[in-house]
């Protein structure tokens, strides 16, 4: 009698190999092996390289939450912009990061990121905001070098155990530090008003880092870079 071999059905996610931080991929392969990841992993694709980050303390989450709150008050005020909160990006073949914060200029304004059709972000938001503590080796180099390929015109990493904020602006084709003002502030090169009094973020001094903001959400150049996003 003649014996009939049986086998289970193979689900897609049950085909497609694990992400393991270090993997070397394209950001096609590591998109698909991603989504078949359980829930509750966190990957980003630097460099052509996955990276999985740890856990993220109370720290983190607690400054992470001052800089959306700060970037959030701002798109409040600036119609035409949008603000992202953990969102995967998708920058090119060989990046796919997924940023603590993020400040983007809405398509149909002139801004250089879209929905694709399956909803990711894609493209290089304009302006990008990291928490570091663990990861800061990689958010101040590896990934500083991918935003800055990718086209993102400016790049803010609140950097923890140093109790320390550093800022990047696209000059030319690089990124260049942005220095802070004779009054300790600094001024957003690219989005007109956006002005951050750092040594009161990095306290916890929301009220001062509000009072700053809207200093910069009354000043000329605030008001005509809404213009500007007016008639893109």
């Amino acid at each position: 009698m003649n014996e009939i071999a049986t086998t289970l059905p193979v689900t897609p996610a049950e085909s497609v190999p694990p992400l393991e931080a270090g993997d070397h991929l394209d950001q096609k392969t590591f998109h698909e092996r991603y989504k078949a990841m359980p829930g509750n992993v966190r990957a980003e694709l630097i460099g052509g390289v996955v990276y999985m980050p740890s856990p993220l303390k109370a720290r983190h989450g607690r400054s992470h939450q001052r800089l959306n709150i700060w970037l959030g008050l701002y798109h409040l005020a600036t119609p035409g912009t949008d603000v992202l909160d953990n969102a995967t990006s998708i920058l090119g073949d060989f990046s796919e990061p997924q940023p603590d914060s993020s400040l983007v200029i809405r398509p149909e304004c002139g801004g250089q990121t879209h929905d694709d059709e399956e909803g990711y972000l894609t493209g290089a938001p304009e302006l990008i905001g990291e928490v570091a503590l663990s990861s800061a080796a990689y958010d101040l180099h590896t990934k500083r070098r991918d935003y800055e390929l990718s086209g993102v015109r400016e790049y803010i990493v609140l950097v923890l155990r140093e109790n320390r904020i550093v800022w990047w602006v696209r000059r030319g084709q690089g990124f260049e530090l942005l220095e802070p003002g004779p009054d300790g502030l600094y001024r957003s090169e690219f989005f007109g008003g956006l002005w951050l009094d750092p040594a009161a973020l990095l306290r916890n001094d929301m009220a001062r880092v509000q009072e700053v903001l809207q200093q910069g959400l009354a000043s000329p150049e605030h008001k005509a870079f809404v213009e500007k996003l007016r008639r893109p």
